[in-house]
């Protein structure tokens, strides 16, 4: 299957400032997030923004806060963004039959939630260098788990020249720039 830009919703998940410093390799993590971001941002992908709990963990960290901020924002409790029934109502108003997933934990909320929007009849897409765990075997497995239940895995850079297709697409250089 191909992923085109016209497809796609981004949905976000839990990147928030007090759950992400225990996140393992948490600066690498930022860092493939936040290109990714800006990347979708140059394709025009629609985004949404999950936050788990904001009392107990915190606002989504402040270098993704000051790209996502103009994208709707859903505070759940449920470990699924699916569990919110606004939420879900978000992703499925935007008409967009694949969602490109990243955030944390993979191991549980980011599991739970493509599980669900599987269920829920939609494409998922996972991009595997913009998720995490705290501990590196919980990862391997939700990613393994995922990909048996049927979710595309990619990584940031091979999923932002896929949606750019050509390299006569007005954003191929600026896409280019931002994976260097």
């Amino acid at each position: 299957m191909r992923i085109k830009a016209e497809d796609c919703v981004f949905v976000q998940v839990d990147v928030q400032e007090r759950l992400f410093p225990h996140i393992q390799n948490n600066e690498e993590l930022e860092k493939n997030l936040v290109t990714l971001v800006k990347g979708l941002q140059l394709h025009e992908i629609p985004m949404i923004v999950n936050e788990q709990y904001k009392k107990g963990i915190g606002e989504t960290i402040v270098s993704l806060k000051e790209l996502t901020d103009i994208y709707p924002h859903f505070e759940k409790t449920t470990f699924s963004c699916c569990g919110n029934e606004d939420g879900l109502c978000a992703i499925k108003d935007t008409g967009k039959k694949i969602v490109i997933l990243a955030g944390i934990e993979t191991h549980v909320c980011v599991l739970q939630t493509a599980l669900d929007l599987l269920e829920e009849g939609l494409q998922v897409v996972l991009v595997t260098d913009c998720v995490n765990s705290r501990k590196e075997k919980d990862k391997e497995m939700a990613i393994q788990r995922m990909i048996q239940a049927g979710v595309i895995p990619t990584t940031y850079e091979s999923l932002l020249f896929e949606l750019t297709v050509n390299a006569k697409n007005p954003v191929f250089k600026e896409i280019s720039k931002l994976v260097k």
